[in-house]
């Protein structure tokens, strides 16, 4: 076999005073120890991505911000990418231990995602309203996040970080313009959300604008020169650097990406689009599932949990049809019981209380980080979802559920158990923060994330309730099904949106006849689905594939099987594709049996 002559650098640069013996094509060989290439290719990766350092608590990378969507990153990162898989063909698995074997499997995994997805030109189409550049800069600014602003350096990082962002977004603007010729362009529907948001950052006077936010947060023991220098660098800054070009790209959205903005739904619309959508089922799913065999399967789980929701409704004894019952549900005002935000936050405290006494009956491992829950920050929420920021590495900054509550007087709490367990505890906080304070793991698996397993295991824990102490309350039940539900749909509109030719509206509609949400949060989730093609098809097909590997050890093992132990081999691995979790579970019912 070949070998790259980068990939026989690396090792040699890793100049390990303990080497393995490794036999490669018949010659015996002298290797680093393949952790120490882990190590290496973690971290290549902080210094490709800095701002996922910056959320691992690791900050010797923040006042750094590649230009991601430029042609000399791209070949950079496929460098590296390509390197480092030719550097793990040098390891032969006969020589590894159990754990080394399943951390280069899932590297390689990695690897060939990452080259796979570099092949499309999705950089001439960086700008979206849910996932993109701008909106994780504006997060980060905001001072409440994880950038740190504690000492001068902090803030002395940020403003080269926020110039450099000023660069990036002028390159999205070139980008956005060849993908106007080529052909690369999303939805015009999504173009009118995302002006909003630049329009927003250019706000003035300077004080009020978003990137001034820091400035207003300078710790009192700074000296007063201190603060007169930050007040002075961040004002000709952002009035300099940063709003003219937030104005540049709010003026090329309006004027001309806007009239050039698709009038078509899905991806399969763009040049190459049917590939790309395969290639993102793959990234998404972890598997080699077809988008017509995932939209059969949604339409499947729709039936069946269909069927669950018409049992509740007959519990409550509501009279009407299910689709009238949804609208019953969304507008119950004993459902809408909150004047202030505080409030919404006191009662997914409660939640945790409620079910603390009843976590030790299943878990046995359980996570050190601090946990908390917080209000989503003002310039996102009204098109924001409930969600989970994971905590810094070192444990020193909390995991924090974080919750939009853009109007408290209309806030319906039916599913607020069921999302507790989801975002909060024993789904993400549980899961990503014992795989981040997994000593065993080697560092690029502390913080890998695939959507498959970690969406799979958050909406898994939703099944859990009734076995935590929580679902007593109908509603509360309908919660849990009704986010099973909004799972289910996602097979079937994701698919339909960008393998079978539906429109926005027709998304909009089948959601709005097969769950309870409003229209403007199922018109806010379909959009997201057409930002970010397959995402959503991860939540449902991990969840099967937990439950599908559960119900098979249960079988196998009877008495033998212990639901703490299942969940502890779940976790203990942090995120991986799925058939290899599988092959893990297999192997787990082959050892006690």
């Amino acid at each position: 076999m070949k070998k790259s002559l980068f990939a026989l650098c690396i090792i040699m640069l890793l100049g390990a005073c303990k080497k393995e013996s490794n036999k490669n094509n018949g010659l015996a060989v002298d290797l680093p120890p393949i952790n120490d290439v882990f190590e290496s290719y973690y971290q290549q990766s902080l210094k490709l991505n800095p701002i996922n350092a910056t959320f691992t608590g690791d900050n010797k990378y923040n006042d750094k911000l590649p230009n991601n969507i430029t042609k000399d990153y791209r070949e950079t990162a496929l460098n590296v990418f390509q390197t480092y898989k030719d550097s793990l063909a040098l390891y032969e698995d006969e020589f590894l231990n159990e754990e080394e074997k399943l951390s280069k499997a899932v590297l390689l995994w990695e690897l060939n995602q990452n080259i796979e997805n570099l092949k499309f030109k999705t950089y001439l189409m960086p700008v979206n309203q849910f996932s993109s550049m701008h909106l994780m800069i504006g997060q980060l600014g905001s001072g409440s996040s994880a950038q740190p602003f504690k000492t001068p350096a902090d803030y002395n990082n940020w403003l080269s970080r926020l110039e450099k962002f000023s660069t990036w977004v002028d390159s999205a603007v070139v980008n956005m313009k060849q993908g106007i010729k080529e052909g690369y362009i999303i939805p015009k529907t999504l173009i009118v959300k995302t002006i909003p948001q630049f329009t927003d950052l250019t706000k003035t006077p300077i004080d009020e604008n978003l990137f001034y936010s820091p400035v207003k947060i300078i710790p009192d023991h700074f000296s007063e020169e201190e603060k007169k220098r930050l007040t002075e660098s961040y004002t000709h800054t952002i009035s300099e650097k940063v709003i003219p070009s937030m104005k540049k790209m709010d003026d090329f959205l309006k004027n001309e990406y806007l009239n050039a903005g698709r009038k078509t739904s899905g991806i399969n619309d763009i040049p190459e689009g049917k590939e790309l959508y395969n290639a993102l089922i793959r990234l998404y799913t972890t598997t080699n599932l077809t988008a017509d065999e995932i939209h059969k399967l949604g339409l499947s789980e729709v039936a069946r949990i269909r069927s669950e929701m018409e049992k509740v409704k007959k519990e409550v004894g509501y009279k009407g049809d299910l689709i009238s019952f949804f609208d019953y549900v969304r507008n119950k005002k004993e459902l809408m019981p909150f004047t202030e935000p505080r409030q919404v936050i006191d009662n997914f405290n409660a939640i945790h209380e409620k079910m603390k006494p009843n976590l030790e009956k299943l878990f046995d491992l359980t996570p050190k980080t601090a946990f908390e829950v917080r209000r989503t920050e003002a310039f996102r929420e009204v098109s924001a979802s409930a969600e989970y920021n994971q905590g810094s590495l070192d444990g020193t900054r909390p995991g924090i559920f974080y919750v939009p509550i853009p109007d408290v007087t209309t806030y319906n709490i039916y599913s607020d158990e069921d999302l507790f367990l989801h975002e909060a505890i024993p789904g993400h906080h549980y899961q990503i923060s014992l795989q981040q304070e997994n000593t065993k793991l080697p560092d690029f698996r502390k913080t890998l994330w695939y959507s498959a397993y970690g969406e799979g295991w958050a909406l898994y824990t939703e099944a859990l309730g009734k076995e935590l102490g929580l679902y007593e309350d109908p509603y509360q039940y309908f919660g849990m099904l009704s986010a099973e539900m909004h799972r289910a749909i996602r097979l079937v509109v994701d698919t339909g949106l960008h393998a079978k030719g539906w429109t926005r509206e027709q998304a909009i509609q089948y959601s709005l006849d097969n769950e309870a949400e409003s229209e403007a949060s199922i018109t806010a989730e379909i959009e997201r689905y057409m930002a970010i093609p397959g995402q959503a098809l991860s939540y449902k097909i991990g969840q099967l594939k937990i439950l599908e590997l559960r119900a098979k050890a249960e079988k196998a093992l009877g008495e033998q099987f212990s639901i703490k132990e299942y969940h502890n081999k779940v976790l203990e691995s942090g995120c991986i594709p799925l058939q290899l979790l599988e092959n893990k579970i297999d192997t787990w019912i082959a050892s006690k049996k």
